[in-house]
């Protein structure tokens, strides 16, 4: 297979072998698990991405988009495997509920259909509420459990950067560290994800949209993103309980690999990232080439700030 990387072993562009993943690792936590619930989420994940969900519009922020969902899906499923060869027993409800988590944890950036101004971006500050109260109807209307929506709830709050987990109810210690899964997961995801850089900015203007200060223009926050990683690293370590730890046994068990896949992408995007920003403020975008996406930004953004 030569030198392994994430790509090499599940194309995340692909959503169908994000999916065939999730289910592998599924039924190697849980053999009998009924997958019915977590499949027919999935693929309504995808119908509300795509504007094909009743009552709701088609995801137009593009940082915070449908590939981002499934990073973070993925990356949550692996580190719940993990942690299930290290001897951690989740339940079959705590697999299901945590993995819709995982799925909607970004619902709140969709716009109801009438709401036709700006984007998804605007609720950028409380996206998080957004969500938990979109898949809370969404679990209702599938008929699950009556107590997965408070569940649900907890474990997609630790995704929010600022929140103290400690105050947070969780229905276990189980659905605790779900939660901190679910958290590391939305940073490790985005962080390793192959067009990382290219997409940031792309979030430079969801912050302009939503308001988040800070960030003088994209080239500043680029710059910033090192601060970022070590908030991250931080949030990580702390905050999320050292979650990332259960990579090394899942990459272990599920391929073979002893490496941190996911330590080892970020540290490669952010080296990149030192190139880019050693071109200065008026060629960093020629290092950022893939998947067109500067070409996209430019057509979207013609008098936009950079």
């Amino acid at each position: 297979m030569g030198t392994p990387n994430l790509r090499s072993l599940v194309d995340a562009e692909d959503i169908e072998a994000v999916w065939k993943e999730t289910e592998r690792l599924l039924r190697l936590m849980s053999p009998q698990l009924d997958l019915a619930p977590v499949r027919a989420g999935f693929q309504d994940m995808r119908r509300l991405f795509a504007g094909r969900y009743p009552g709701w519009r088609a995801c137009n922020t593009e940082y915070h988009d449908k590939q981002h969902t499934t990073d973070t899906l993925l990356a949550m499923v692996r580190l719940m495997h993990g942690a299930a060869v290290s001897g951690t027993r989740f339940t079959d409800p705590e697999l299901t509920v945590a993995v819709l988590s995982a799925m909607f944890h970004d619902s709140g950036y969709i716009q109801a259909e009438g709401d036709t101004e700006g984007t998804g971006a605007k609720y950028t500050a409380f996206h998080e509420e957004r969500s938990a109260v979109f898949l809370a109807g969404y679990l209702k209307e599938r008929g699950l459990p009556a107590e997965f929506p408070a569940q649900s709830e907890a474990i997609l709050l630790c995704t929010g950067l600022h929140v103290d987990i400690s105050r947070l109810s969780f229905s276990s210690e189980n659905h605790k560290l779900l939660g901190r899964m679910l958290g590391a997961g939305d940073l490790l995801g985005q962080m390793a994800a192959r067009n990382y850089l290219e997409k940031l900015l792309f979030l430079y203007r969801e912050f302009q949209e939503g308001k988040v200060a800070g960030f003088v223009d994209e080239f500043d926050l680029l710059q910033k993103t090192f601060a970022f990683y070590g908030e991250t690293h931080r949030r990580l370590a702390d905050e999320l309980g050292g979650v990332d730890r259960y990579l090394l046994p899942h990459f272990r068990a599920r391929w073979g690999i002893a490496q941190d896949l996911y330590a080892q992408t970020i540290e490669q995007n952010l080296d990149y990232l030192r190139r880019v920003i050693d071109q200065g403020p008026e060629k960093y975008r020629d290092l950022l080439r893939r998947d067109g996406m500067v070409e996209r930004l430019s057509r979207l953004y013609v008098r936009g700030p950079r």
